[in-house]
């Protein structure tokens, strides 16, 4: 039985039964605590923790899931994956033990030609908390389970929490029996290998407080509404149903992992080390496509690191493999949309995106591999010379931050070199970069309250409706006030507060738009709004600073956004659009959008590519997109379902989550995409559209910054000033200005060069006249010199060692020259052969007189060159030197 099959079965079983089918949220979680979805409850997690009142009383879901923690073990073994898919079964003070339990029975054991697993009785086992007698009763006396196959089990098994204080409850678990070949008799409590868990029934019966482990926190009491919480691994199953050994040898898994034996001429089976290298190539591909496919893009923090290791695992591991520089990595993201894409048909739909993202990601780290590696070498040479053993954590950290190479392959390496790395430095690094970018994250949205304060106000408040498509002034009333994230009666004059309305016309900060600004008023107070964000879908929080009077909670009050910063908001926002639509028209659908900034006057857009975009094509783009607001078209706003914008072609912003009714905006027939912001009344209210260039911000992605309206009006004012200045200046016509101006720099830079021959002719026919002025130290013919400011760091090294090369082998000599290139100081060091026998080293003497100049440097024995940030003590570091020679030959 396939994977889309298992999933659908369980999804009709429970639609049958009164259960809402819900749709897999993202990846990306509205949880601001979580970077990921780790678990299949969690789109319900509000349900569950009372913040929010469920839509539905019970529902259903297939929900995708990525959990990285052990993601150094994927491959490793057959157990552990990064990707997997939750089927579950949730009831929000609906059901509970009573029918969920027979429910899961039934599905197991009822025959597939009846919809059903076909799951052989007599080969399922049952686990239940060691004290629930209710759910041990109801699997024998109502079920039919035989006592011996019905175990009981402790807290750190059977019991489950979110870790913090909140709902928790028993678990029930149901366990297949592989067969005496994969282990020992006696059920789950003997052995979890040859009894393979399939199905968790969570039952959220109670709340618990404080306290560490799966086991450390009190039970303070019964919940006021009993829920239940399933989840069965589609992958687990499917490996039963299929009759496989492991979650690799599955539909959906083992036809990655067999292209990729395929393309890297391997075989699965035969060689440990090549297997664990075709596992992770297939986890790390799934697992890479779908949050691909859900709007993340490789980058250094975040969701995006996530995408970026396991991408940048799967390409190294192809190389251990055989693939060298071949790029595979195209075949592979080819067969994953194919073998997912049953029951994602979204990726198929975004397929030219995602392959422009995972291509370009290839191309990118193929380069990090040969640029890192040569970084790598000196980072080994270095800690050998200094006779150590271990590489260092800020070294490794450096190679992966700024050279994007993976931890695990600076280890591999430094193993080769016989060398050690310092991981507990390394992660102790990475976990800060880690806390920080989920600090400021998290900040953005939720400010300085803490995520549970926000979710009571959100049940308190409700669903905050939104006027603001049609007014800019509305009456509301103040159902929260938040100051330091704690939720008050009242905030006074001077209070930055955080203030929640029963509705507003403000815009929170989203799809790109930036928040509105305004200022919300009562009879006894002013507040002066700054921004505006939705921490949870339905609240919006409104932050500014009390200007006046007292705010209090329950006020009747109007609220009234900045009118003109929106109209300047909303003509960049209908811009984006219109630009989406030009770049999709000159370089085809894969150049979709992948974040946007609509600020006043300003915007700017992020799109998919694998190159840059030619300056021919951004004038193309440009001038279509300004005809389109000569023709002044309607822009239109209207609702319908998602399925029905999906059929009329709507573009929507990759990886956004949208739910069942959607938004659309349509300028005339040019452009239509789903979108939740503001917008004008027709094109021509935009006035100029100008784009100012483009750049790259990371693997496959670019960057486009644009004017709108009267700013880039200005802008194109300023730019024709400019240019008649040139004109008047330069003696030349407009047009000829970029040929003019061509030819002054050749001669300029042709000049330039000519100086610097000269420049260089003359410090060097000092040489000889240096050499002969040489001071006799003990046998030592040695030089110290200070150049004319000027001289470049490149010819007072030249310098040194021409003058060096003027004295016979036999002959110690040392040499030191010193100057001011530019604002800083430098000072080179060379001694020939003869010298360093004499104990002379250019290195330890150019530490002395960097020391003197306020800085450092080094190098070998026979030649080195540091500097400092002291210009007037070049005197002192060619004193200090002359006595480390004295003291050397002493």
């Amino acid at each position: 039985m396939e994977s889309a099959e298992i999933a659908r079965r369980f999804l009709r079983f429970f639609e049958e039964r009164g259960h809402t089918v819900v749709p897999s949220a993202s990846l990306v979680a509205e949880d601001p605590t979580l970077l990921l979805v780790n678990a299949g409850m969690v789109p319900f997690k509000p349900y569950f923790l009372g913040q929010k009142k469920p839509p539905f009383p019970r529902a259903a879901s297939a929900q995708k899931v990525m959990r990285t923690l052990d993601i150094d073990e994927v491959g490793k073994t057959t157990r552990h994956a990064s990707f997997f898919q939750m089927l579950g079964n949730f009831s929000f003070g609906d059901y509970f033990k009573e029918q969920a339990l027979p429910y899961a029975w039934e599905l197991l054991t009822r025959p597939e030609s009846e919809g059903g697993f076909g799951f052989a009785p007599e080969r399922l086992w049952v686990t239940v908390y060691h004290d629930d007698d209710e759910a041990a009763s109801i699997w024998q006396h109502k079920i039919g389970v035989p006592a011996d196959r019905i175990q009981r089990r402790g807290m750190a098994d059977n019991f489950w929490s979110m870790g913090v204080p909140g709902p928790c409850g028993p678990c029930s678990e149901i366990y297949y029996d592989r067969g005496p070949e994969y282990g020992r008799d006696g059920g789950p409590v003997a052995d979890e290998n040859r009894y393979l868990e399939v199905w968790n029934n969570v039952f959220m019966q109670f709340e618990r407080g404080a306290g560490g482990g799966k086991e450390g926190f009190p039970i303070l009491g019964e919940l006021p509404a009993k829920s239940v919480d399933t989840g069965m691994g589609l992958e687990r199953m499917a490996a039963i149903l299929q009759g496989v050994d492991n979650i690799y040898e599955i539909d959906t898994t083992y036809k990655i992992l067999d292209r990729a034996a395929e393309l890297t001429r391997s075989r699965y089976g035969r060689n440990d080390r090549a297997d664990v290298s075709l596992r992770v190539v297939a986890d790390h591909m799934r697992a890479g496509v779908m949050l691909v496919g859900d709007g993340v893009l490789p980058s250094n923090e975040g969701r995006g690191y996530v995408l970026r290791r396991m991408l940048r695992r799967a390409i190294r591991n192809l190389r251990l493999l055989g693939a060298g520089e071949e790029r595979y990595m195209h075949e592979l993201t080819a067969t994953t949309i194919e073998v997912m894409g049953r029951q994602y048909p979204e990726l198929k739909v975004d397929a030219a995106n995602i392959h422009t993202v995972i291509d370009a990601e290839e191309t990118s780290f193929l380069g990090t591999l040969r640029t890192g590696t040569a970084i790598f070498d000196a980072a080994v040479e270095e800690t050998k010379r200094k006779g150590r053993a271990v590489l260092a954590g800020p070294q490794a950290f450096q190679l992966h931050d700024t050279y994007g190479f993976p931890i695990d392959l600076t280890l591999e390496m430094a193993a080769e070199q016989g060398l050690k790395v310092d991981e507990e430095g390394f992660r102790r690094l990475m976990q800060e970069q880690r806390d920080r970018a989920k600090a400021d994250s998290a900040a953005k949205k939720t400010g300085n309250a803490d995520v549970s304060v926000l979710g009571a106000m959100l049940d308190k408040a409700g669903r905050v409706d939104f006027l603001g498509y049609d007014l800019t002034v509305a009456e509301a009333t103040v159902v929260g006030v938040l100051v330091d994230g704690a939720s008050v009666q009242a905030a006074g004059a001077g209070a930055t507060v955080e203030v929640v309305l029963d509705r507003t016309p403000f815009y929170a900060e989203g799809g790109g738009q930036l928040a509105d600004q305004g200022v919300i008023r009562s009879s006894g107070a002013s507040v002066e709004i700054v921004d505006v964000q939705s921490p949870f879908a339905g609240l919006v929080v409104h932050r500014g600073k009390v200007s006046e009077g007292e705010i209090r909670v329950g006020d009747p009050v109007q609220a009234e956004i900045d009118v003109e910063r929106r109209r300047a908001i909303s003509r960049s926002h209908t811009a984006t659009h219109l630009v989406h639509r030009g770049f999709r028209n000159a370089l085809g659908e894969s150049a979709a959008q992948a974040g946007s900034e609509n600020s006043p006057g300003r915007f700017r857009f992020d799109f998919t590519a694998a190159g840059a975009v030619a300056p021919a094509v951004l004038r193309d783009v440009e001038d279509e997109v300004n005809a389109i607001l000569i023709n002044d078209l309607k822009v239109h706003a209207y609702h319908t379902s998602l399925d029905e914008a999906r059929a009329m072609g709507a573009l929507a912003l990759f990886g956004e989550k949208y739910g069942d009714e959607v938004r659309i905006v349509e300028v005339g027939e040019y452009s239509r995409e789903l979108c939740g912001g503001t917008h004008v009344a027709s094109s021509g209210q935009l006035g100029l559209v100008k784009v100012l260039g483009e750049a790259s911000i990371g693997a496959g992605v670019r960057r486009v910054e644009a004017l709108v309206g009267i700013d880039a009006f200005r802008f194109l004012a300023r730019e024709s000033v400019l240019v008649a200045q040139l004109s008047e200046q330069l003696k030349a016509r407009r047009e000829e200005l970029p040929e003019r101006i061509d030819g002054i720099v050749t001669r300029l830079r042709a000049a330039e060069r000519e100086l610097e021959k000269v420049r260089s002719a003359q410090v060097l026919a000092a040489a000889g006249e240096l050499a002969a002025s040489a001071r006799d130290v003990d046998g030592v013919s040695v030089v110290t010199h200070r150049a004319p400011d000027g001289t470049s760091a490149d010819d007072l090294r030249k310098l040194a060692l021409e003058v060096r090369g003027r004295f016979p082998g036999d002959r110690a000599a040392m040499i030191v020259v010193a100057g001011v290139p530019a604002d800083r100081p430098v000072v080179v060091a060379a001694v020939n052969d003869a010298g360093r026998t004499r104990g002379l080293a250019a290195g330890r003497l150019v530490g002395v007189a960097a020391k003197a100049l306020g800085g450092g440097g080094g190098g070998k024995d026979d030649v080195a060159q540091g500097g400092g940030a002291r210009p007037e003590a070049i005197g002192d570091a060619l004193d200090a030197v002359d006595r480390a020679i004295r003291e050397t030959l002493s």
